[in-house]
C-alpha cells in the first residue's frame, strides 16, 4: 500500500484555500491512498474552517505564526507520522497547477529520485519582477555551488519527497526552506531532479515578498547563511584571502621602500598591512573551527534521522483526522504537537 500525502502550509488563506483544495486530486497514479494535510500556521481568519469544510484528512495547528519554514517542517513531521510514503508540498495560494502532481511523483515511483522539484517557467510568469527573476537565478546558483545539485528553479516550493529523504532533512531557517533543504540533500547524497511544471495566475501578492528591499536583503542573507553553514571553510577562506592579498601587497610595498631607503613616513602602510594580515589569519582559523562544527552537525543530523525513523515506526500517529475532529473532544484529550498546540 503506497500512501501519498499532499501538504499545504497555510497562514490566513481563507480567500484562496478552498480554490487550492478543490484543484487537488483525490487519486494519483501509482498510489493506493491519497490524503490531504493542512498546516495552519497560527491563522487568525477562517482558514481552519475552510479546510474542515473541504474534507481535509489532517490539520496540524501551530500555536502562533512561525513562518513558512517552520510550517513546512511541522507538516513534514506530521506526514511521516501519518504513514506517508511520498509527500507533496504545495502552496495555499494555488500558485502551482495541481495536475502536475503526477509529474513530480513519477520519478520517485520509478526510483529515479527521492526529491523532485517542480521548475516553474520563470521567464513566462508576468507577476515576477525582473529583480525577483534575478534573485531566483542567484538562489539556484547558490544551491548548485554549495551542493552540486543543478536545479533550474531551486526556490520552488512545489516538490515531492520520498519518506526516506523527508526523514533526513532538517530545516534551520525561519524564513524559507527551499534552498536549504536542497543543499542538505546534496550533502547527504539524496538523488534530486527537476521536472517542468505549469503555474496558475496569481491570486494574491507573495507573502514572502513584503517589499523589494526586504526580499533582496533576506534573499542575500539566506544565500550567505547557506555558504557559512554548509561550505564554511570555502567561505572563510575566500573572505580571509580578500583581506590577506591587499595586506601582503601593502607589506611588500613598505618593504621595498624600506630597503631602498625611502620607507620614512610609511609607518601607516606597515600598520595597515599588519592589521589586514592578522585579521585574515583570524578568519582562516574561524573557517577551520566552523568546518569542524559543520562535520559535527552532519553527525547530529544522522542521529536525528535514526531517532525520527524509530519514532515513526514505534509510535502511533498523533494526528487528528476529519472524523476525529467531529468526535467528542474528550476522546482526543492529551493529544498535542511538538509546539504544544492541539492537533485536529
Amino acid at each position: 500500500m503506497r500512501k501519498l500525502i499532499i501538504q499545504i502550509p497555510c497562514y490566513n488563506e481563507e480567500g484562496t484555500l478552498q480554490q487550492t483544495l478543490a484543484a487537488l486530486p483525490r487519486s494519483v497514479t501509482g498510489f493506493d491512498e491519497v490524503e490531504w494535510l493542512v498546516v495552519d500556521d497560527g491563522s487568525t481568519d477562517r482558514s481552519v474552517e475552510v479546510a474542515q469544510r473541504c474534507a481535509v484528512h489532517h490539520i496540524v495547528l501551530l500555536t502562533h505564526n512561525q513562518g513558512l519554514a517552520r510550517a513546512f517542517a511541522a507538516g513534514m513531521d506530521a506526514c511521516l507520522k501519518a504513514g506517508a510514503d511520498v509527500i507533496v508540498n504545495t502552496d495555499a495560494d494555488n500558485q502551482y497547477d495541481a495536475t502536475c502532481i503526477e509529474d513530480i511523483t513519477r520519478p520517485i515511483l520509478e526510483g529515479r529520485a527521492q526529491i523532485v522539484v517542480g521548475s516553474r517557467p520563470i521567464g513566462q510568469i508576468a507577476e515576477f519582477s525582473p529583480l525577483k527573476k534575478i534573485l531566483q537565478r542567484l538562489g539556484s546558483a547558490a544551491v548548485r555551488i554549495a551542493s552540486g545539485i543543478d536545479v533550474p528553479d531551486a526556490p520552488s516550493g512545489f516538490r515531492a519527497l520520498h519518506k526516506e529523504a523527508a526523514m533526513r532533512l532538517c530545516v534551520y531557517s525561519n524564513y524559507t526552506y527551499t534552498l536549504e533543504t536542497l543543499i542538505q540533500a546534496g550533502r547527504n547524497n539524496i538523488p534530486v531532479m527537476a521536472v517542468p511544471i505549469r503555474v496558475n495566475s496569481a491570486t494574491r501578492p507573495s507573502r514572502l515578498v513584503k517589499s523589494v528591499g526586504s526580499y533582496v536583503f533576506k534573499s542575500i542573507l539566506t544565500i550567505v547563511r547557506i555558504f557559512i553553514l554548509y561550505k564554511p571553510l570555502r567561505f572563510f577562506t575566500i573572505l580571509g584571502t580578500l583581506l590577506l592579498v591587499p595586506g601582503v601587497l601593502i607589506g611588500i610595498r613598505f618593504l621595498v621602500g624600506y630597503l631602498s631607503g625611502s620607507g620614512a613616513g610609511r609607518t601607516q602602510s606597515l600598520i595597515l598591512a599588519s592589521i589586514l594580515t592578522l585579521t585574515a589569519m583570524i578568519i582562516y582559523a574561524a573557517g577551520l573551527l566552523s568546518d569542524l562544527i559543520a562535520a559535527n552537525r552532519v553527525l547530529m543530523e544522522e542521529i536525528r534521522t535514526r531517532l525520527v525513523r524509530a519514532e515513526i515506526s514505534a509510535a502511533p500517529s498523533p494526528l487528528r483526522t476529519l472524523q476525529d475532529m467531529q468526535a467528542p473532544s474528550a476522546a482526543m484529550s492529551g493529544t498535542s504537537n511538538k509546539e504544544g498546540a492541539p492537533l485536529r
